[in-house]
């Protein structure tokens, strides 16, 4: 009854702090928001370098640098985040409760659940505040919305700039620490790879039209130019195939305060002078790759790319790889058997010629993503799964939720008996049996990618640009398979490889004392008297 009364008596700026308090711990702790505002409010001009990412110098994979003006955008990026949602009052260093709640009004404004459009809308107008060159515009919005709506065209080259700034956000907290350590501003930064994101910008222009979806696709680059595509095209391209890129903002936002709330002495224990933060990609699963998957699942298999993006996939979860342990079915059993985990299945291939629909000598990279281990069986199986197409166009095609053949492996059984209509040998994903969406020959050597329209399990869309109707068959260069189960999932294959092997050895080995003595056997005394009858034996007494 006291309650409810002091509550209904409670001043409206009780209110607006209860509420505000409310909203903002279901992204991060109060007491997390409390210790990063205590030291901002003691210092003017703290909260814009505390939402800055660590200093670093960012290089592309070909040991070019980024565009003239990437630097000075990360730069301004802490500065452009504070005015824009933090500028009434917590910026300027106000102390106290009444900096406190405009504090959490401005962490509610990019930090709150909305839509993915609007958290999309917010990123551009970082991306725009912190002086990116770019065509995007903002008008007031008719129905009231204070942050209006974003119009405009992005070219090329500023989708991929704003796709690396998204990136940074999430190495900025991913990555290790990284401080200017003893020596100040003197030190030197850190080097960062940036990830190669031309399979992202090539894949929203096709979404848009600005590239056909033809042999336009090989040798496109990013700084060849072109049309640019117009933001809601972009918007629509984002929401269906990397729907991540929204919650990039709010995460940057979260770890940056939580790192301000930390120590401080645990803040500047590393030292970058000379380091170089070494991703060189050399597996079929890039940085870019990884990144461009979390980015376009909805689950928990989101956070397992999370990190592989920014420091390169754990080697311990790489179960497979057809270049080191060799080709074919067998190889590749001995790898997966026993790991009943997700697992995500890359495979690289060149078109063969004198086929009319495919490009000659192309590579590409087509992915299959499962969420449970592998079966030798003679019919498809699974649950779940997702195909995907990963170099040179990126696309994401999750289940239709018509059929459920998702996975098919088969291989020769150890007791070999006839079969007039003996089942394929091999791994396929989709389709049915003989009419497979992908299917790979158990030498691992070719492998035939059809029309979607053999295929009631997954989306439709094409794995290789211009793919056309006819089934395309493809020379296997390399196959790589990932565990993504965690540390668990592995222990428990080691324990299973484990039982499997001492079985084996227990198979090999023969115990003679188990059989009688064979001089004294019925069977060698017919043996003998098949091969002489006559012969005349003395009898032992």
């Amino acid at each position: 009854m006291g309650a409810s009364s002091s509550t209904a008596n409670a001043s409206p700026e009780a209110h607006e702090r209860r509420e505000q308090e409310t909203l903002a711990s279901a992204a991060l702790a109060l007491p997390l928001l409390r210790a990063a505002f205590s030291r901002v409010a003691t210092t003017a001009g703290a909260l814009p370098d505390a939402l800055a990412p660590p200093r670093a110098s960012f290089r592309l994979p070909e040991s070019l640098p980024p565009p003239p003006h990437f630097h000075d955008l990360l730069a301004r990026l802490g500065p452009a985040v504070a005015s824009l949602f933090f500028a009434d009052g917590a910026a300027a260093g106000a102390e106290g409760d009444a900096g406190w709640v405009p504090f959490l009004r401005g962490f509610n404004r990019c930090c709150a659940r909305v839509s993915a459009s609007r958290s999309l809308a917010l990123l551009l107008r970082v991306y725009a505040a912190a002086g990116a060159p770019c065509g995007v515009q903002f008008q007031p919005d008719e129905g009231g919305d204070e942050e209006g709506k974003v119009v405009g065209e992005l070219a090329p080259e500023e989708i991929a700039v704003f796709l690396w700034m998204c990136w940074v956000m999430a190495w900025s907290g991913s990555a290790p620490k990284v401080a200017a350590g003893d020596g100040g501003e003197k030190s030197e930064p850190v080097v960062v790879l940036l990830p190669d994101v031309k399979h992202l910008v090539l894949a929203a222009l096709v979404s848009a039209g600005a590239v056909a979806d033809d042999e336009s696709v090989w040798g496109w680059e990013i700084s060849s130019g072109g049309k640019g595509v117009k933001v809601q095209e972009f918007t629509s391209w984002v929401l269906s195939t990397a729907s991540g890129l929204g919650n990039c903002l709010s995460r940057y936002v979260q770890e940056r305060l939580r790192s301000l709330a930390a120590d401080s002495t645990e803040e500047n224990s590393v030292s970058t002078d000379n380091t170089t933060f070494d991703t060189s990609d050399v597996y079929l699963l890039t940085r870019g790759r990884a990144w461009a998957i979390a980015l376009s699942l909805r689950n928990k298999l989101s956070e397992k790319f999370l990190p592989g993006s920014v420091i390169g996939m754990d080697t311990e979860d790489l179960l497979y790889r057809s270049s080191v342990h060799g080709k074919g079915l067998s190889r590749f059993w001995s790898g997966v058997e026993g790991y009943n985990g997700p697992m995500l299945i890359l495979l690289s291939a060149f078109s063969k010629g004198g086929v009319e629909n495919v490009d000659s000598g192309r590579r590409w990279v087509i992915g299959v993503l499962t969420e449970e281990g592998f079966e030798s069986k003679d019919t498809f199986y699974g649950s779940s799964g997702f195909l995907c197409a990963v170099h040179p166009i990126f696309r994401m095609l999750p289940p239709s939720g018509k059929e459920k053949n998702f996975v098919y492996s088969h291989l020769h059984p150890q007791i070999r008996i006839y079969e007039a209509n003996p089942k394929p040998v091999g791994l396929a994903f989709g389709g049915t049996v003989g009419n497979e969406r992908i299917f790979l020959d158990e030498d691992f050597s070719k492998v035939v990618v059809r029309h979607h329209a053999v295929d009631k399990t997954y989306q439709h869309g094409s794995l290789i640009p211009n793919q056309g109707y006819l089934p395309v068959e493809a020379s296997v260069l390399d196959v790589e398979v990932w565990g993504l189960g965690g540390e668990a999932t592995r222990r428990q294959q080691d324990v299973y490889k484990k039982r499997e092997n001492i079985f084996s050895e227990q198979r090999r080995k023969v115990d003679l004392k188990t059989f009688g003595n064979w001089e004294d056997s019925p069977e060698k005394m017919m043996m003998d008297m098949i091969s002489d009858p006559n012969r005349v034996r003395r009898e032992d007494r």
